[in-house]
């Protein structure tokens, strides 16, 4: 795999070129996930109030729609005026913080605002499409920001209106957000109960 580059085609700097490389691992280990499922298994829950692998799918399809126009918005602007930088970047402590705790395995649960609460029976042939386009245009950002001071620029993070985050960081936040996803579909896929085929059941409310 080769380094996409921003426009004037230079190779990715070191941080973004990482976060290539996770968003098309990520890619990856969707596919995988999903290889094979009957929609009914897609559909599944191991009780009423956790979520199917469809809605873990589906939130973050919503998610990567409400950091869309943030992150182009910033990007575009910072290209016309900067700052811009080569790196190394270094970033603040709640910033970094609020990543760890976003990482797998899960160290406390939140809960979905209204914008990122999934409905189940959303099928694998709508969801899986749309989160590789979501990918690919998070991979298309990572182009275009390079070049960029990825410290200074500064981001409010979507539902959390009180943290700010570097744009270097909303980039980590997002994979590290997938990942936590991901390893809640894989614990889905991997529970004992998990059926040849699955059943609908009740409406989840947690993370």
């Amino acid at each position: 795999m080769s380094n996409v580059g921003d426009a004037a085609g230079q190779a990715l700097n070191p941080e973004l070129a990482q976060y290539q490389r996770q968003f098309e691992r990520i890619k990856q280990e969707v596919r995988e996930l999903t290889k094979g499922l009957a929609e009914s298994q897609f559909q599944w829950r191991q009780e009423p109030a956790r979520w199917s692998m469809s809605e873990h799918l589906m939130h973050l399809n919503m998610s990567a729609e409400v950091w869309r126009k943030p992150l182009e918005t910033a990007i575009e602007e910072a290209r016309r005026s900067g700052p811009f930088s080569q790196g190394p970047f270094h970033y603040g402590f709640l910033g970094s913080l609020a990543i760890r705790n976003m990482e797998p395995p899960p160290k406390r649960k939140f809960r979905a605002g209204s914008k990122f609460a999934p409905v189940n029976g959303n099928p694998i042939t709508a969801l899986l499409p749309t989160f590789l386009h979501y990918q690919e245009e998070l991979i298309l950002r990572l182009g275009q920001a390079n070049g960029l001071d990825l410290a200074r620029i500064k981001l409010v993070l979507p539902g959390h209106r009180f943290l700010r985050l570097s744009l270097g960081q909303c980039f980590g936040f997002l994979a590290a957000h997938e990942r936590r996803h991901l390893w809640h579909m894989r614990e889905v896929r991997n529970h004992p109960q998990f059926p040849p085929e699955g059943e609908h059941r009740g409406r989840p409310n947690k993370d």
